[in-house]
């Protein structure tokens, strides 16, 4: 895991307590993650997406150009 997905995966399950997630970065340019949590009940696609990006904040500004993601509930 480089040290960007590392971060990411932190700042995630800090924020998210008691997700499930796994971050991908295979060439340093290419960012996915996937997170499972049970916050994500009964929220909408795009309110699981908005929990996440919130999540990484300044890193998704500052250091991520782009980030493939798939949420779901636990």
């Amino acid at each position: 895991m480089t040290p960007l997905a590392h971060e990411l995966h932190q700042k995630i399950l800090a924020a998210l307590p008691g997700a499930v997630v796994t971050v991908h970065d295979p060439d340093g340019a290419h960012l996915s993650a996937e997170v499972a949590a049970p916050q994500f009940a009964d929220l909408s696609r795009l309110a699981q997406h908005k929990l996440v990006y919130a999540a990484l904040g300044e890193a998704m500004r500052e250091r991520v150009h782009a980030l493939q993601l798939v949420t779901r509930a636990l």
